[in-house]
């Protein structure tokens, strides 16, 4: 059975979830012209994406290339350039960080210490995203609250030191996700087929388990209060009005 298959069950107000993401995503780009989309390749992102070209907005899309993804995370890239006839800018880290990293710690330090671990996405996650967000004035994910307790305050807006950051399907839900995959017949992430909801890098994922919460699989050796890699957990606030500050007088 396909992830379409197994998770296609929509909320009952579905539609206007859709409908105000999409109204989210024009009322920003009004008064925010340098967006661009971090996308993981996952699901999530795939929806996101989609719904950027439909609320017709300019914004780039980004992914981070780790020297880590599996090969059915990357496949993802050319699809959407395909689909969408524009082109991904892909982030990679620094060769000699990389190289250095891994003569110090090995390649297996990222099951050392939780410390070693937020090292090697530092150098592979941390500062590319710098790179890629450099000159933006906000940025696009695919954050939902129901995906973890660290992510159950999401708000729509959120205010970063030097930009905004956009969560458009915050109060979706996995069906509610699934169903839009279904009903636009997106293309995703084949490894969503091998119960993999959550898709980072290869040695820090696995499938999950009937029961299991959505980002069980990611990082499964550490406890639930260390589960990020930094991209998600700068200092922000919720912002309710930063539409409104950016208008145009």
């Amino acid at each position: 059975m396909s992830a379409t298959e197994l998770y296609n069950r929509p909320s009952a107000d579905f539609d206007a979830k859709v409908a105000r993401s999409i109204a989210l995503l024009k009322e920003v780009a009004a008064s925010h012209s340098k967006l661009t989309q971090a996308s993981s390749l996952g699901v999530e992102d795939m929806v996101v994406t989609h719904l950027i070209h439909l609320a017709q907005i300019a914004s780039g899309i980004f992914v981070l290339d780790t020297g880590k993804l599996h090969p059915e995370t990357l496949a993802m890239v050319e699809k959407i350039e395909k689909r969408y006839t524009r082109s991904v800018e892909v982030y990679r880290p620094k060769n000699e960080s990389v190289i250095k990293f891994v003569r110090q710690n090995g390649e297996k330090a990222m099951f050392e210490s939780v410390e070693l671990r937020k090292g090697c996405c530092d150098i592979r996650k941390m500062e590319p995203l710098a790179r890629a967000l450099a000159g933006h004035d906000g940025w696009i994910t695919g954050l939902r609250r129901e995906q973890s307790n660290a992510r159950a305050e999401v708000a729509e807006v959120m205010q970063e030191p030097e930009r905004i950051k956009v969560n458009p399907l915050v109060e979706w839900t996995w069906g509610d996700v699934w169903h839009f995959v279904a009903t636009q017949q997106l293309e995703y992430n084949a490894l969503h087929d091998q119960f993999y909801p959550s898709i980072g890098c290869e040695p820090c994922t696995r499938a999950i388990s009937m029961g299991e919460d959505f980002r069980a699989g990611r990082w499964w050796w550490e406890q639930e209060s260390a589960k990020e890699c930094g991209l998600h957990v700068q200092a922000i606030e919720p912002l309710r009005n930063a539409i409104e500050e950016k208008s145009p007088s």
